[in-house]
């Protein structure tokens, strides 16, 4: 179950935010040390886009397998009882993250009757906090999906594997043998 224009929404977003919560620091910065003028709004503004970019990092990590955990055990393993013990853990880590989805649910329509503005930006409140249900359901969705591959019989990863990934950059990185020698 591939989305692939999902994964590029996900990625194209993540990078928007971190560009304009880097353009919008430099700014704060560039106008409180130049100008000697401060906007009111930055700080505020560039929390909540952090935070946006960090509810969305959550189900990019797992989609690239970049979440960290120990597999010493699991590697040990013939590879249907691994493919069997990361569909547990899939299903497990979708069960975790719906109670949160449900959670920031109800917490961002709790927001919503309550209807205060954001301290210094004129948003209600509820608004950067709609990323609670967002983020939680994407992960929930990403974690569905590594199930549904263990099931399907597809070989799954869950977790990085940063042993892999370092002999890959060390032979990107290297020059041939004998290349550096002329």
């Amino acid at each position: 179950m591939k989305l692939g224009w999902l994964g590029r929404l996900e990625e194209g977003v993540i990078a928007f935010l971190l560009a304009v919560m880097t353009i919008i620091s430099f700014a704060q910065v560039i106008a409180r040390y130049v100008f000697n003028y401060s906007f009111v709004w930055a700080l505020e503004l560039v929390t909540v886009l952090f935070a946006w970019l960090i509810f969305l990092g959550m189900s990019y990590g797992v989609r690239v397998h970049a979440h960290i955990g120990v597999d010493a055990v699991v590697r040990l393993l013939p590879s249907k009882a691994a493919r069997v013990l990361a569909g547990v853990a899939a299903l497990l880590g979708a069960i975790y993250a719906g109670i949160f989805f449900y959670g920031g649910y109800v917490y961002v329509a709790k927001m919503y009757q309550v209807g205060i503005l954001m301290q210094d930006m004129p948003i209600p409140q509820w608004v950067p906090r709609l990323i609670l249900p967002i983020g939680f359901g994407l992960l929930v969705f990403r974690f569905l999906q590594i199930f549904w591959d263990a099931i399907s019989g597809k070989e799954v990863r869950i977790l990085g594997d940063e042993t892999e990934e370092a002999l890959k950059l060390k032979a990107a990185v290297e020059p041939e043998a004998g290349e550096g020698a002329r």
